[in-house]
């Protein structure tokens, strides 16, 4: 089968591997039809590595995907071969610590798709998963819908991990597609003031789009100064989703006493500061987010029942020969990419 991999600082090319077998009773052999680019793919293209995750070449990324059902182990039961199918790319053990108290998402021995050192990701024509990856999709969502349902779990997650949002008013610094899908999934919580800030002016459209009530673009002027103008007495919440400490000071600035910062973003740096005068006097509320948690089921309810719209979120499209294209056009926030997904 053809994979596309890593081989260099943003370099990539086809390779050929076996196609996967199926080895436990509850693997599943998927064929992949749609796969998005996420930001941390986008790390490992251009730096090679995440934190300690470092690459080694070649290795095919990739862990937005959805696909169809090929092939089952015999104590699979929840999917059958033909079926359309979202995938959970963590790959929890089930049996340490974390996952008995139901935080497989930090499990002490999980596996994820596109990581290194743990897994091949999806841009691969076959993967195989573990059947509680496997979510069948309903007619109704598209192989597309099913792929970005994994960024949007995670903003559902964060939203989830935050606070009451009737009423609250809400800061999303960088709206990429995990700052939309923390929109889209907070005002389908509820929430309805909404201040978003992002570089890329096609991005803050697509906010106004849906449903932000402020935009503002951080290289044009005082965004801190603006939004306090509009709200004197400060955001209840804020989600930092951009990995920018340019943001993470903006946050602080722009949280009230008592106000909560959501960390979403993954820097390319090891270490965040903070203003510890205002961290102190306002006894802001840090917490981050580390992927999803028991949220894809909820998600694919939510788009099911039209209550989320990605239709404004995959803006570009590749075939999958032509996925360093995709790769690169990310990478230099081109053509006011929001997300670019590869067809197979």
């Amino acid at each position: 089968m053809k994979a596309m991999a890593l081989t260099g600082i943003r370099q990539m090319e086809m390779i050929e591997l076996p196609v996967p077998e199926i080895i436990h009773d509850n693997d599943v052999l998927i064929q992949m039809k749609v796969v998005g680019v996420c930001g941390s793919d986008v790390h490992y293209y251009t730096r090679g590595k995440i934190g300690s995750q470092v690459v080694q070449y070649p290795f095919p990324v990739g862990h937005e995907g959805a696909g169809e059902v090929i092939k089952v182990g015999p104590a699979v039961t929840s999917v059958k071969p033909g079926d359309r199918i979202a995938i959970e790319p963590a790959m929890p053990c089930g049996k340490c610590d974390q996952c008995k108290v139901g935080r497989p998402h930090t499990c002490r021995k999980l596996r994820f798709l596109g990581c290194p050192g743990q897994a091949y990701g999806c841009l691969s024509e076959y993967i195989v998963m573990p059947e509680d990856s496997c979510f069948k999709i309903a007619d109704t969502l598209s192989y597309t819908d099913a792929a970005i349902s994994e960024p949007l779990a995670i903003g559902l997650y964060a939203v989830n991990q935050s606070i009451p949002l009737k009423g609250a008013t809400i800061g999303i610094l960088g709206f990429g597609p995990i700052g939309m899908s923390v929109l889209l999934s907070a005002k389908a919580k509820g929430g309805e003031q909404f201040y978003v800030t992002d570089l890329v002016p096609e991005r803050l459209q697509i906010a106004k789009d849906c449903g932000a009530v402020w935009t503002g673009n951080p290289a044009n002027g005082d965004v801190v100064g603006q939004i306090k103008a509009k709200e004197p007495l400060l955001l209840d919440v804020v989600f930092e989703c951009c990995g920018k400490q340019e943001a993470i000071d903006q946050a602080v600035e722009l949280l009230k006493p008592g106000g909560k910062l959501m960390v979403i973003g993954i820097p390319e740096f090891d270490r965040w500061s903070f203003n510890v005068d205002q961290m102190r006097h306002k006894e802001i509320c840090i917490q981050n987010v580390r992927r999803q948690n028991h949220t894809v089921e909820e998600t694919l309810e939510l788009m099911e029942e039209k209550k989320i719209d990605v239709s404004k979120m995959a803006t570009h499209r590749f075939p999958f020969a032509t996925t360093k294209e995709a790769f690169d056009l990310v990478t230099d926030y081109r053509d006011g990419v929001m997300k670019a997904m590869i067809d197979f």
